[in-house]
C-alpha cells in the first residue's frame, strides 16, 4: 500500500516555490520534456509547482494552461529506476474502459518517468467529510459504491497481477517484521510466533476463498476526488449528472478478492466510523453488487464475515508498512495512524473465536487488556 495525499490536494493556484531536484540531469530532462509537450497541451511551463509528494518516490506537480476547459494539468515525476509507471498507465486505461473517472494519461516519457495527466481538482472525499456527521457523508459513499461497482464489473482474469497466496503471505509478513520486531522491539519467536502463524493461515485461507475481481487496493476517501471539473465527469456515473468521484492512486491494482475494496473504503487509514454506519454502507454496496451481478455471497452475514477477514489482512499489512515508512524511509507521519489499525485488528479478532490467538498477540505487544465489546469508534 501507498498512502499519498492525492496529487490534486495541496497546491496553491500559482507558483509558490521552486521545484527541488537532487539530480541536475533529471531536472534538465524534465525541463526539456515539458517544453516539448507544452504547445500541444497549451501548457505554461513557468507555472509548474509542487502538488504533493508520495509515500513512494513519486512526486506530483501542477501547472497552468491556456485551455479554459482544462485550466490546470498534473505532472507525475516517477524516476524509472525507483518506480515503474507502466501499471499506472495500464490501470488508468482499464478504469476509463470501465466508465470510472480517473486521470487520463496525456503524455508519457517512459525513459525518464514523466507523465502528463488530467487534473481532477483539489478536494478529496476525506477533505469534505465530517466524521461526526455520517448522514451527511452518505451521498459521497453512494458515489464511491457506484464507482467501485463499475470498476469490478469490468474485471477480466489474466489482465492484472493475481492477489494470490504468495502476495497475501508477503503482505502479512510485514506486520511481524516491521511493526512487532522493529517498531515495538519484540522478538517474534516462541508462542507469539506460533500464534501469529496460526492466525495468518486462517486469514489467508479465508481471503483465497473469495471470488476474484479487479481490486484497486487503496480505495479510500483520501484517494477519491470530489468537485471534479465538469468537463471531465461527463457520462461516468449511473447517479445524477456531476456526481462522479475521481479515483487516484490505483497503480497497485490486482485481480483478487471482491471483499477487499469495500473493506478498504469502510475501514480507512485516516478515518473511522461507528459500526452502524459501516454496516449500512456495506449493505448498500452488497445490494448494488448483487443487482449488478457481481460475485458476492447471497447471504449478507457470510459476506460481512469475509469482508472483516479481508480487512484484517489490510490492517496488518498497513501497520507494517507505516512502521517501515517511519523506520526505513524517514516518513514518521504515517506511524501516527497505526493506533487506528491496531483498534481495527483488535475489534475484528475479538469477534471470532478462531482469532483468539491473534487477539492475545495484540494484547501482548500493545500491553493492554482485551476489549469486551465491538465497535469501530473514532480513534
Amino acid at each position: 500500500m501507498t498512502a499519498p495525499p492525492p496529487p490534486a490536494a495541496l497546491a496553491p493556484s500559482r507558483p509558490a516555490e521552486t521545484i527541488a531536484w537532487t539530480d541536475p540531469q533529471r531536472a534538465e530532462a524534465f525541463r526539456t520534456w515539458l517544453a516539448a509537450v507544452a504547445p500541444a497541451h497549451r501548457l505554461l511551463p513557468d507555472t509548474v509547482r509542487l502538488a504533493s509528494a508520495d509515500a513512494s518516490f513519486r512526486r506530483y506537480f501542477r501547472l497552468d494552461t491556456t485551455d479554459a476547459a482544462a485550466p490546470t494539468r498534473i505532472v507525475m515525476d516517477a524516476p524509472p529506476d525507483k518506480e515503474n509507471s507502466a501499471p499506472f498507465v495500464q490501470v488508468a486505461g482499464l478504469m476509463a474502459t470501465a466508465g470510472v473517472l480517473a486521470p487520463t494519461v496525456l503524455e508519457w516519457d517512459k525513459a525518464n518517468g514523466f507523465l502528463l495527466l488530467d487534473d481532477l481538482g483539489r478536494q478529496t472525499m476525506l477533505d469534505v467529510i465530517d466524521p461526526a456527521s455520517p448522514e451527511a457523508a452518505r451521498p459521497l459513499y453512494d458515489q464511491a459504491i457506484d464507482a467501485l461497482v463499475r470498476w469490478q464489473l469490468s474485471s477480466r482474469p489474466g489482465v492484472l497481477p493475481p492477489y494470490d497466496r504468495a502476495l497475501l503471505e508477503r503482505e502479512l509478513a510485514l506486520f511481524p517484521e516491521w511493526y512487532i520486531g522493529r517498531h515495538r522491539g519484540i522478538a517474534v519467536e516462541g508462542k507469539l510466533k506460533e500464534r501469529l502463524e496460526r492466525s495468518f493461515r486462517l486469514i489467508v485461507e479465508s481471503n483465497l476463498a473469495s471470488p476474484n475481481v479487479y481490486v484497486h487496493r487503496d480505495f479510500m476517501p483520501r484517494n477519491l476526488m470530489v468537485n471534479v471539473p465538469p468537463a471531465l465527469g461527463t457520462g461516468v456515473s449511473s447517479l445524477a449528472p456531476g456526481r462522479a468521484l475521481g479515483v487516484l492512486d490505483f497503480q497497485d491494482a490486482v485481480y483478487g478478492p471482491v471483499t477487499y475494496d469495500i473493506a478498504s473504503l469502510m475501514r480507512d487509514a485516516f478515518l473511522s466510523w461507528d459500526e452502524e454506519f459501516v454496516l449500512d454502507v456495506t449493505i448498500r454496496y452488497w445490494q448494488a453488487a448483487r443487482k449488478a451481478g457481481l460475485p458476492v455471497d447471497e447471504d449478507f452475514g457470510a459476506f460481512y464475515r469475509a469482508v472483516e477477514w479481508m480487512g484484517l489482512q489490510r490492517h496488518l499489512k498497513v501497520a507494517g508498512i507505516f512502521a517501515r515508512l517511519t523506520l526505513r524511509d524517514g516518513k514518521p507521519r504515517y506511524l501516527a495512524d497505526t493506533p487506528r489499525f491496531i483498534a481495527y485488528i483488535r475489534a475484528t479478532a475479538s469477534r471470532y473465536s478462531e482469532l483468539t490467538p491473534l487477539s492475545r498477540v495484540i494484547d501482548e505487544i500493545e500491553g493492554s487488556s482485551a476489549i469486551t465489546g465491538f465497535a469501530y469508534g473514532r480513534v
